[in-house]
């Protein structure tokens, strides 16, 4: 299983990014994709993850209302689009992928190399 994060960079707080993730080697209907960030110093955090299957999602509280989740089955690509964007969001941002249909997954199974997402303030 190979993921592979895109789409990170810097922006003024206020602004927008979009994630993307291509998964290679994943059969959709049987993992919960998404993404999970962590900041220096700080405990990794969920963010975000979908069920392509039964098409649930799941937001953590700190992103609900401005940060949304998609896939693309046909593409293998997992987005996440990030709106009013908070230097509290300045992360490195990981696509994951836990075996399972719940959201968020239990464990995570597969992760990429993280995409570095900078919020000025």
């Amino acid at each position: 299983v190979q993921l592979v994060e895109s789409g990170g960079g810097l922006v003024q707080a206020g602004g927008s990014l979009r994630l993307s993730c291509a998964a290679s080697e994943v059969t959709f209907d049987d993992y919960a994709i998404g993404w999970f960030r962590q900041a220096p110093g700080k405990e990794r955090e969920g963010v975000s993850y979908i069920s392509s299957s039964n098409g649930r999602t799941y937001y953590g509280d700190s992103v609900k209302g401005r940060f949304t989740i998609s896939s693309d089955i046909a593409k293998n690509t997992v987005y996440l689009q990030m709106n009013s964007l908070k230097p509290e969001d300045t992360a490195v941002y990981y696509c994951a992928a836990g075996l399972g249909r719940f959201v968020p997954p239990p464990e995570i199974d597969y992760w990429g190399q993280g995409t570095q997402v900078t919020v000025s303030s």
